[in-house]
């Protein structure tokens, strides 16, 4: 599919640039912008506002007078909102994957990918929203009755990454809407753009003024930092770095706020002697590449066993080396660019360091000459476990492989990290996979598959990749507060 100037214009025109307060696109109290671009060309796409403190402190006020009355909408009504939402983004699928192909960098048909993932949580916790239930009880004494109740948490300051503009946006404010939330999102300044569309599809689609707030800035610290100290916020979801993630959790200490946090990680990605090589292939293109690698998910380390190690390097390489590099709204285009030069160095460093350490090049390794934030599709082999390329992650299209003899080997270097998000295994062993499946110190494990993300699974890490789960009746969870209710025998 091809795309003009023309219909890129069409696309970025749809997107507000202002804050978005209590239902009201305007420009930020001090006037400042700040450029958004594209990683492919390093141009400008747009400029939006720049928020400041009486933004975010505005941002947090609407929210808060808006709280009661949205709290106290009925379930169905919220339902239908999100329902209508997700038929509108599903409409509009073109134009959100062109906006994130631009912002963010990857091929149109994986944003598009995207979108209908996105969509889905929508849809999703449309269905949640009427499903949340308390009980009713008699105490086990006979002498009381026990009532259970839910309610919204309250005020809840969404952070989103840049990597997924759409689906991590989405998965945020759709179980928000559904528990009766009010919210303010902070996009990455890296990916504003979608987050700004999305915010006005819900609009255009009548959510009360203040439930949503956007406010996109480029000083967190001066700006939402004293959101996360404010008794009028209830809740803090982030997703991001666990770097960022310890420092937020420690700043909600002094409110006791609840928080949900989806952190780095560092996912293995195992292959036993007995699997099928050609769909462990399969599997490692989706979990490395989705993205180009730009994702918490994705495979970074490919622990494999020896026997095999030598034919699974050869056919990744082969079907690596097919990938076409380039921008995302080429046509083709299968690897789109990292999402800055600060990234691509990153990746760069850990190739070398490895290389340094006696890692061997199959394919790749090299930055290209050109425009853009292009890294080349990559495989090493012979990976020494003191690289650094193993212990951190790697967020581009890059694969190092290393071996390992025993399965009791292989789990021993699966855990050797204080991440612990997602873990990939083949084996025809369905009993291998269970005490995989238990012994793995993950939130998620795909068996036998590429790909483990769906919005009615639950999302989340252990160690410190994470508090919390995004997604399936645990995602509405975390929006919602328990009551209990203990009430007198009305027998008596």
């Amino acid at each position: 599919m091809s795309f003009t100037q023309a219909d890129e214009k069409r696309v970025l025109d749809l997107v507000p640039t202002g804050v978005f307060i209590a239902g009201q696109w305007r420009e930020s109290s001090n006037r400042k912008t700040f450029d958004v671009f594209d990683p492919a060309t390093g141009k400008v796409l747009k400029s939006v506002s720049d928020a400041s403190y009486e933004d975010g402190q505005a941002a947090l006020q609407a929210a808060h007078e808006a709280q009661e009355d949205w709290a106290r909408t009925a379930p169905r009504v919220r339902a239908e909102l999100l329902r209508a939402a997700f038929e509108k983004v599903t409409a509009m699928s073109d134009d959100f994957a062109m906006l994130m192909s631009m912002e963010m960098g990857k091929p149109f048909a994986e944003a598009k990918g995207e979108v209908a993932y996105g969509a889905e949580f929508l849809r999703w916790f449309s269905e949640e929203a009427a499903r949340v239930y308390g009980r009713y009880s008699t105490a086990p004494d006979g002498k009381n009755r026990i009532m259970v109740l839910k309610k919204a948490v309250g005020p809840a300051l969404l952070i989103t990454p840049w990597n997924f503009p759409l689906a991590m946006a989405t998965r945020k404010i759709a179980p928000a809407i559904a528990a009766g939330c009010t919210m303010v999102l902070k996009p990455a300044n890296l990916t504003p753009l979608t987050s700004q569309l999305f915010a006005k599809v819900l609009e255009d689609l009548g959510l009360p003024k203040g439930v949503l707030n956007v406010i996109n800035t480029t000083s967190p610290q001066e700006v939402t930092g004293p959101l996360i100290k404010d008794d009028r916020l209830r809740k803090l979801s982030f997703t991001g770095s666990t770097q960022v993630g310890r420092k937020l959790i420690a700043d909600s200490a002094s409110q006791v706020l609840r928080v949900s946090m989806e952190l780095g990680g560092n996912a293995p990605f195992l292959v036993f002697e007995d699997a099928d090589i050609d769909k462990a292939v399969e599997g490692a293109m989706l979990a490395k590449l989705r993205n180009m690698g730009e994702a918490c998910t994705a495979a970074n380390r490919f622990i494999v066993h020896e026997s095999v190690a030598e034919e699974f390097g050869q056919k990744l390489t082969a079907r690596m080396s097919a990938l076409k590099v380039g921008r995302g709204l080429e046509d083709g285009s299968n690897i789109g660019p990292l999402i800055e030069e600060k990234a691509r160095q990153g990746v760069h460093a850990l190739v070398q360091d490895a290389k340094n350490k006696g890692a061997k090049v199959l394919l790749g390794g090299e930055i290209p000459s050109g425009e853009g934030y292009f890294y080349p599709p990559t495989v090493l082999v012979s990976v020494p476990e003191t690289c650094e390329i193993l212990s951190n992650e790697i967020f581009g299209p890059v694969a190092p492989i290393c071996t390992f003899s025993t399965e009791d080997e292989a789990i021993r270097m699966a855990n050797n990290t204080e991440y612990g998000l997602v873990a990939y295994a083949f084996t025809k062993d369905l009993n291998r996979g269970l005490r995989l499946a238990e012994r793995l110190e993950v939130g998620m494990f795909g068996l036998n598959t590429g790909l483990v993300s769906n919005p009615a699974g639950p999302f989340g890490g252990v160690k410190q990749s994470g508090l919390g789960r995004e997604g399936s009746q645990e995602g509405i969870e975390e929006y919602l507060e328990t009551v209990y209710v203990g009430i007198a025998d009305p027998m008596v």
